[in-house]
């Protein structure tokens, strides 16, 4: 039998149990011909259907090492190994090749990275892009969307059933063209962001002070930074009352007592936030500690609580608790 023949039956009989099989990875020659193969064929006796069988499973057995497969594959497996600039040009190279299916490298872009497309390219456009992407992905990208936008390409996905395939990979391939020619992020996060992170472990005086600045220049961004900011003064309201044990538990009780006792001002608030949400005993122990500690210096203070906030910023990264929402930063959005 021929590889082509032994290809189908395994398939064939893979696709009767009941398995999921990503034939869509194939290129696309390569899928015409198996389906091809499958339509000539009729019926294999139990003899031959259990030699394909034994061959396959030998074949499976003598792989030693696989590989992904495309350069998408290649890049993914990759990933933090290579520059930046490296994989971006692999990346404009595999678009441009006649084999590649662009709309694989489309899927695979950020959403924030495929809105343009959507707001400044035709409707129509649009409406080609969202009908080649997976549902959750095109909703997501939709309601991002103005509402009559929204609607106008919702209306023309409905017209895009007799578009020629062809026709189709060549819009993805232009797509892939522009989308690929952006400009490459030097840094992961928004400027609000690194902006926030610096602050969160400046002193107050400064941070403070460097906001007041930004008000004076762009109270726009200001007001971005600030929703970026966590610090030991929000924690009261950003933190929920069942993850402050946890909290507790990540610093040594060293530092808790002495941010507890260097507390001033809108600090309070969030000293008795803590001793609130505790075991009375472990409270009063906290106290009598912090009575004891005397005056803390700012510094020492300063240095304790940036202790405490990376640690939550350590359990928000590892998935352990969720940072609260504030009602000014919704009413922000």
């Amino acid at each position: 039998m021929t590889g082509r023949q032994k290809a189908a039956i395994i398939v064939r009989l893979l696709l009767a149990q009941g398995s999921d099989l990503p034939l869509r990875g194939l290129p696309d020659h390569m899928q015409a011909a198996l389906t091809e193969q499958i339509g000539t064929m009729r019926s294999v006796d139990r003899v031959t259907l259990r030699n394909v069988v034994d061959e396959f499973l030998a074949s499976l057995d003598a792989v030693g090492l696989s590989f992904p497969g495309g350069i998408e594959g290649a890049l993914h497996m990759l990933d933090g190994h290579i520059s930046t600039s490296a994989a971006s040009r692999l990346r404009r190279l595999a678009g441009a090749s006649s084999k590649a299916d662009p709309w694989d490298r489309i899927a695979a872009l950020d959403p924030i990275r495929l809105m343009p497309v959507l707001e400044d390219e035709s409707i129509e456009v649009g409406a080609v892009m969202l009908s080649k992407l997976a549902v959750t992905r095109a909703a997501e990208l939709l309601g991002r969307l103005p509402g009559d936008r929204a609607r106008r390409i919702a209306y023309a996905v409905s017209q895009t059933s007799n578009i020629d395939p062809e026709t189709v990979r060549q819009i993805g391939l232009a797509l892939v063209t522009q989308l690929e020619a952006l400009p490459i992020r030097a840094f992961e996060t928004n400027p609000e962001e690194r902006v926030g992170a610096i602050l969160n472990f400046s002193p107050a005086a400064t941070r403070d002070n460097v906001l007041q600045g930004l008000d004076e220049t762009d109270a726009r961004f200001a007001k971005e930074v600030r929703k970026a900011i966590f610090t030991f003064t929000d924690i009261h309201k950003r933190i929920e009352t069942r993850d402050i044990a946890k909290v507790i538990r990540g610093v040594d009780q060293s530092v808790l007592v002495t941010a507890l006792a260097g507390a001033k001002g809108k600090d309070i608030p969030t000293v008795e936030f803590i001793l609130s949400n505790m075991s009375q005993r472990m409270a009063g122990t906290l106290r009598d500690e912090m009575s004891e500690l005397g005056n803390v210096s700012e510094k020492d203070s300063e240095a304790a609580a940036a202790e405490i906030v990376a640690a939550i910023r350590g359990f928000e990264a590892a998935g352990e608790l969720v940072l609260r929402v504030t009602s000014e930063d919704e009413g922000d959005g």
